[in-house]
């Protein structure tokens, strides 16, 4: 696997580069699909949690993966985190051809913070991501008096253009409600735009893969049953982009 980091026009901000190796052996892999992760941390931090596990376990499936680190602090606005992801697709298209990545199937995943990223990438980008998975997203303009500063409310920005959508989150979130995930999801449908969706009864905030590489003790009662959601994840995407 070839593993690097690319440094974007603003300051601070990253794109960490993991390509599989081509082989051969795995004929099928010669042309990847790709994904764009976004990790949380309420556009304060980027959460590790919910950047490189993630980026692996794609990779370990067969996507060429990219981890943004993006414009955060309260001293920033929407517009910069935003111009970020754009940046990063547009490289991520550039750079197609040599990285032996699909443009046509690249798919961005967003955790919280980075959820409403992921979903302004996808009703706004210039480019958009041909498949959006989002896993407890910050959706709401309300939702932004948790951020680090204010942002749209991105299920007024749906069209029929947004691409087809995963989501996963939890009803007892105390710190995202689940009314951000519904209310995106309602948007999608009046939009004709397909979707899936999953609701956890119990959980907590940022579960992430909700494996033994995330989370601690406190939290293994949950994360069984949490997990799940990763291969439900890999196989809506997989349908999608018929790999």
């Amino acid at each position: 696997m070839k593993i690097f980091e690319l440094k974007l026009k603003n300051e601070g901000v990253t794109l960490n580069v993991y390509l599989p190796d081509a082989s051969k052996e795995m004929p099928r892999m010669a042309v990847r699909p790709g994904v764009l992760v976004i990790p949380g941390g309420g556009y304060s931090f980027c959460s590790d949690r919910e950047a490189e596990p993630v980026a692996l376990a794609f990779a370990a499936k067969g996507y060429a993966a990219f981890v943004l680190r993006y414009s955060i602090g309260k001293d920033k606005d929407f517009s910069m985190p935003f111009a970020d992801a754009e940046e990063a697709m547009e490289i991520i298209h550039d750079n197609a051809a040599e990285w032996g990545v699909n443009k046509e199937k690249i798919a961005a995943i967003g955790f919280s913070a980075g959820g409403h990223l992921c979903a302004a990438l996808s009703t706004m980008g210039k480019i958009r991501p041909n498949a959006s998975i989002l896993i407890y997203p910050c959706i709401l303009e309300s939702i932004g008096k948790i951020l680090a500063f204010p942002v749209p409310s991105l299920e007024k920005e749906v069209d029929e253009k947004t691409p087809a959508t995963f989501i996963a989150a939890v009803r007892e979130d105390g710190v995202v409600p689940i009314k951000n995930s519904i209310a995106y999801a309602a948007a999608l449908e009046e939009a004709g735009v397909p979707f899936e969706i999953h609701i956890f009864e119990k959980g907590y905030h940022g579960y992430s893969l909700a494996d033994h590489t995330v989370y601690s003790k406190a939290e293994e009662e949950y994360n069984a049953h949490l997990k799940c959601w990763v291969d439900l994840c890999m196989n809506w995407l997989c349908k999608r982009f018929e790999v």
